[in-house]
This record gives structure tokens, C-alpha cells and sequence, in this order.
């Protein structure tokens, strides 16, 4: 469901990565934040890693509130349920609804088996096809 302008406004969204010692792996992360910001939907958006990278996720969650969000929706950047997705997630979250009790942290659902992954792993499939042809 797509977000108008005037509900967007108060809410951030903080796209989570584990995070690499490459910044290079990194760098997938900062620009898909930069592709979710300019599709205006949200008033807000920053990146934050679980480890091995800055900015953390505290970091990331103060930025929002910092930019006066409202709700700050936390979506996990990850294909598994994982213990980070699981545990060390839904702990942050709770953290920042204490440490920001006037701004609403809720953790969205990790990327996962989404219908949409299948068409993503039969693109990269049929690169591959493609390449091996030439």
C-alpha cells in the first residue's frame, strides 16, 4: 500500500543491513536509501548496519527521531529469520520505544521468501544464461 503525502510526513523509514568489513558491500544499502528517497513516499529515510559498519542501528533510529519522526518503521534488509531478525531486532526496537517514547519503532517483516523473490532469483538466473552464451 503506497503512502500519501500527508500520512508520510511524521513517519521514517531505517533500512537495517548486517553490515560487511567491504565497504563496497556496503555501499548497496546507502543506494538503495537513496532510491527509496526519491520516491518522496516518506519524509525520512536512513540506512544503519548491525555490525562491522557505521552507522549503527542506534545511530540510524536517533537520526529519525532527529528529523522529527513520528513512527519510524525498521525494515529489516535481510532473507532470513535469522537470530538478528528474530532477537537482536525486535530488542532495538524495544530500546527505542524507551529511550523515544514519543516516537512510534515498528519492525517490519524481513525480505524473505516474498512472492517477488522468485522473479528476482529467475533474473538472475537467466543473466547468468545470457552470459554464458556469449
Amino acid at each position: 500500500m503506497v503512502e500519501s503525502m500527508s500520512d508520510a510526513r511524521t513517519k521514517a523509514v531505517l533500512l537495517i543491513a548486517h553490515g560487511s568489513r567491504r565497504d563496497e558491500a556496503n555501499q548497496d544499502l546507502v543506494k538503495l536509501a537513496a532510491m527509496l528517497r526519491e520516491r518522496c513516499q516518506y519524509a525520512v529515510v536512513e540506512h544503519a548496519y548491525l555490525e562491522l559498519a557505521e552507522p549503527d542501528i542506534p545511530a540510524g533510529a536517533a537520526r529519525c527521531v532527529q528529523a522529527g519522526a513520528e513512527e519510524v518503521l525498521m525494515l529489516p534488509y535481510f532473507l532470513s529469520a535469522g537470530v538478528h531478525v528474530q532477537n537482536d531486532l525486535e530488542e532495538f526496537r524495544n530500546e527505542f520505544s524507551q529511550a523515544y517514547p514519543e516516537t512510534r519503532f515498528q519492525l517490519c517483516e524481513h525480505l524473505g521468501l516474498h512472492p517477488l523473490m522468485l522473479e528476482i532469483v529467475l533474473d538472475r538466473l537467466q543473466g547468468a544464461a545470457d552470459q554464458s552464451t556469449k
